[in-house]
């Protein structure tokens, strides 16, 4: 069983995705990282983001298990994520990493941007996390902040809304619900509430069909 969900930044979809990941027993992964990895290591490396090509050879070499998942968190690792994912050559170096590890015997979760329409539109459950960019800045804000950035909860919304259109408008590959995904908006609920009504999505989608007897 392959599970793509997809959504914004901020939406909670990662949480989701690991929880439904321990529930069936699925390999995950949080396709965000690779491109947070790619973002890293041109910032640690001084490359210019627009630079297409020196950016596509980084991410065709891309060895994740390098990095430290906590440095690929803070925010300016998040706004280089966001920008060279936009680069359409940059996607293509990654997509067959990605659509391997969706291919895996016996399924997996993939969480990220692009997942139910074009890493694995053969998914069996496509789910769209979303949340207003009111209540993902105050998760963000939170986040950040507790790991020490000195931010402020408007420049974080702004950050999100610049994400969302760069996410949404890009050329290649843009976020956009799959039209067979279930949309949850988990703006009014709690992470706990949000990985129920996920259970709830995914029973629905792998309930046998009524034989329509009796």
């Amino acid at each position: 069983m392959i599970i793509a969900i997809d959504g914004p930044a901020a939406s909670g979809k990662g949480t989701v995705a690991r929880a439904l990941a321990a529930r069936f027993g699925l390999p995950h992964l949080d396709t965000g990282l690779l491109y947070r990895a790619v973002g890293f290591a041109a910032l640690t490396r001084g490359l210019d983001l627009e630079d297409a090509a020196a950016l596509a050879a980084l991410a065709a070499g891309l060895d994740l298990a390098a990095f430290d998942p906590e440095a690929l968190k803070s925010g300016p690792v998040g706004e280089a994520a966001s920008r060279v994912a936009a680069l359409p050559q940059v996607r293509a170096a990654l997509l067959k990493l990605q659509r391997d590890f969706a291919a895996r015997p016996g399924g997996a979760v993939l969480d990220g941007r692009d997942i139910g329409t074009v890493i694995a539109p053969q998914a069996e459950v496509k789910i769209f996390v979303t949340a207003s960019p009111e209540a993902r800045a105050a998760r963000r804000y939170r986040e950040l902040s507790q790991r020490g950035e000195a931010v402020s909860e408007t420049s974080v919304l702004e950050d999100i809304r610049r994400r969302d259109a760069r996410d949404s408008g890009r050329a290649s590959a843009p976020l956009v619900k799959a039209l067979d995904a279930v949309e949850l908006d988990n703006t009014a609920l709690s992470a706990a509430e949000s990985v129920a009504r996920a259970l709830e999505i995914v029973a629905a989608r792998i309930a046998p069909p009524a034989s329509g007897m009796e």
